[in-house]
């Protein structure tokens, strides 16, 4: 063994007896991962994180986070001459004068439309599947928090560069403050450092934007990472897979290849989809002044439902001893959190209603929790009418309509459509539940029509092989609970919600192995 080589021993014993580097790595490259395209949602999540990460870091380099007025002498000819904030100006540097400035912008805006859409995405595959449940419901508050700050810091990112479609986004929030009782006022001049639009926004949504969030975020994607390698990877039903295994490829070295190729993919497409597609032109709408607005002015997608609880709600106001209410913006700033925190604590509600504390790592198939995902299903509506409401002005605009009649319109959405969309999402599940119950029964339809000897024409069906048999009747039912005597008011509210979870409107009973053989041996006779 040459020199060289015992040094680089002798370097690895010494790091890995103060560090433990070799035993971490032997217990946990070897891990092993399920195949499934669905897993590979939360993938993009952490690849878009990191391209934000690594643009974002590069424009801290260029953008000055200042109010201070300056005359802008730059490239851009329309706006030579213009009175603008430093943070507007060097923005505008940044996009036609620093090398690449121009497509690493756009490739930090397009990643955090991504990222957060991923994150959307991601929750919703959890959710409907199943996969929030024992022992993983911290993580998913983990990645509630990830939603929630994600779209907390695009906002703010959004706003830095004080134009003027990012400008009115501001005077949304100086509303939204102000409507906050009896002390309104008081967050809103220490907001904004003086009477809107003040002189500090700027610099402290920049410190929140680039430190803040982005620190948090992180620690709490590396938490989630950490307890996703601690619970094991949940997996889809199949032959050999039970909640006591993983059957799937190890991290090292298949998974990590396959990771490592993903990352340079999202980041590619992320790059193409900048170069051709601009985001936030902003020497297209100019610097902000407070008394212009941008015509049809929208935020970006992911808070679009936040300004259509705004501007479908009626303009009402009260008084009270003295003091005004305005409940038009004060009520909507209620309800945007709550929206939110539906979605974060069903996975708590399901387990009160079930009692099941057992652990999970077999994923359900959505049409197999007909409520649970009716209740996704009417959340996303919700969402959507709201975005749509978010959208009055541009859809009046485009499709030659009133305004007034799509106002009134989502008003009436945000109370039927979800109710709607519930409905017909259970229908839909528990009819793909019969159509399951008849296909494991009765076999596949084969379009060949047999006579029998007694002159009835009959389909032939063919038997589902072992594996398909397997996957339609591997969920588990549960049972509706039972009304104990003397039950308080709590009781009885879990013990309806479990019949209807769990009754005979809430699930289709699942074939039995007796059913099927009793059908098997008629079929043979």
């Amino acid at each position: 063994m040459t020199t060289r080589q015992n040094s680089g021993r002798r370097a690895a014993d010494w790091m890995d007896g103060r560090l433990g580097i070799h035993t971490l790595a032997r217990t946990n490259l070897r891990k092993i991962f399920p195949d499934h395209w669905s897993f590979m949602l939360g993938e993009i999540c952490l690849y878009s994180f990191v391209v934000i990460i690594l643009t974002g870091v590069y424009l801290t380099m260029f953008f000055k986070p200042s109010m201070a007025e300056v005359v802008y002498h730059g490239s851009y000819a329309p706006l030579n001459g213009i009175r603008m904030s430093e943070a507007y100006a060097s923005t505008m540097n940044l996009s036609f004068e620093v090398r690449g400035g121009l497509l690493i912008r756009q490739i930090h805006h397009w990643a955090a439309l991504v990222f957060v859409a991923a994150m959307f995405v991601h929750m919703m595959r959890v959710f409907f599947t199943g996969a929030f449940r024992k022992p993983r419901e911290v993580n998913w508050l983990f990645g509630f928090l990830l939603l929630f700050l994600g779209l907390m810091d695009g906002f703010m990112g959004y706003s830095l560069p004080d134009d003027l479609l990012s400008g009115t986004g501001i005077r949304f929030v100086e509303g939204v403050t102000l409507a906050v009782p009896l002390v309104g006022t008081y967050l809103q001049m220490f907001l904004f450092g003086g009477e809107f639009p003040g002189t500090d926004i700027v610099p402290r949504f920049f410190t929140i934007h680039v430190l803040l969030i982005p620190g948090i975020m992180l620690g709490l994607l590396v938490a989630h990472l950490i307890l996703v390698f601690y619970h094991k990877h949940t997996q889809w039903a199949g032959p050999g897979r039970t909640e006591q295994n993983v059957v799937g490829m190890p991290l090292m070295p298949v998974y990590l290849a396959k990771a490592g190729g993903f990352f340079f993919l999202v980041f590619g497409v992320i790059a193409a989809m900048s170069a051709v597609a601009t985001v936030n032109p902003i020497w297209a709408y100019g610097p902000y002044r407070p008394d212009q607005v941008s015509t049809d002015a929208q935020p970006d997608w992911y808070m679009g439902f936040a300004e259509g609880l705004i501007r479908v709600m009626p303009g009402w106001e009260i008084g009270l001893w003295g003091h005004t209410l305005n409940l038009g913006i004060l009520i909507p700033f209620l309800a945007f959190p709550l929206v939110l925190a539906a979605i974060a604590a069903y996975p708590f509600i399901e387990s009160w209603i079930t009692r099941d504390g057992r652990e999970h790592h077999l994923l359900d198939r959505p049409r197999n929790a007909p409520v649970r995902t009716a209740f996704g299903a009417a959340w996303i509506s919700l969402y959507l009418v709201l975005l749509a409401g978010g959208g009055n002005d541009l859809f009046a605009t485009q499709l030659h309509l009133s305004l007034n009649s799509i106002t009134y319109a989502v008003r009436i959405g945000v109370f039927v459509v979800p109710v709607l969309v519930f409905t017909v999402t259970k229908r839909w599940c528990l009819g793909l539940q019969r159509r399951d119950r008849d296909k494991v029964l009765h076999g596949r339809e084969t379009g060949i029509i047999q006579r029998t000897p007694g002159g009835e024409f009959v389909e032939l069906h063919q038997p589902l092989s072992p594996a398909e048999l397997h996957r339609l009747t591997a969920h588990e039912q549960h049972t509706p609970a039972e009304l104990p005597p003397r039950a308080g008011l709590l009781t009885r509210a879990r013990v309806r919600a479990s019949h209807a979870y769990y009754g005979p409107a809430g699930q289709i009973s699942r074939p039995t192995a007796e059913e099927y053989r009793a059908i098997a041996h008629t079929d043979e006779h």
